[in-house]
């Protein structure tokens, strides 16, 4: 397995706004990309990946919220949405750079695993956020181009430290 190189919104924003192309076949190079992405996602405290972030043009996403529980999604596609969640994303092609977005508060996906087989998951909250966010990436979408607005790092900060001592 590999450390890929992210890109980087700064340097590489042609390329990140690329609409990435459906996966046919699961070969050998599909199932690399899946062991590289979750290494180069892992090394880099992320919890998403797409593949475009890697410079790949194909539908690969993975994702883990909770340790142990990694989703690998070929072809991912949104398939139910409901409600409405407001929070702070960050990228990991835009280090440094904090949106406040709008997302579902419940998303479901349909996509192919690794294996071929065609599985639906439902996620709410971080993870509802995260489905929606690495599928944009799919089409060309950054989280701050429907940012309600963006954040600084010293915002945020800030806004972390009001929270820990309203606790």
């Amino acid at each position: 397995m590999a450390i890929l190189n992210i890109l980087n919104e700064n340097r590489n924003l042609f390329e990140l706004r690329k609409k990435s192309r459906p996966v046919e076949k699961i070969n050998r190079r599909i199932t690399t990309l899946l062991d590289d992405m979750r290494e180069t996602v892992k090394h880099a405290e992320g919890i998403g990946l797409a593949a475009p972030q890697v410079g790949v043009l194909r539908q690969v996403v993975i994702i883990e919220i909770e340790d142990g529980d990694l989703i690998e999604m070929i072809n991912p596609e949104i398939i139910y949405k409901d409600g409405e969640q407001i929070e702070i994303e960050g990228c990991l092609s835009s280090p440094g750079k904090y949106a406040e977005t709008i997302r579902p508060a419940t998303v479901k996906v349909a996509y192919t695993d690794r294996n071929g087989d065609r599985k639906e998951r439902e996620g709410t909250e971080l993870l509802a956020r995260a489905f929606c966010h690495e599928i944009d990436h799919l089409n060309g979408v950054l989280c701050f181009d429907n940012a309600q607005r963006i954040l600084s790092k010293e915002e945020l900060d800030e806004m972390r430290k009001d929270e820990q001592e309203s606790e």
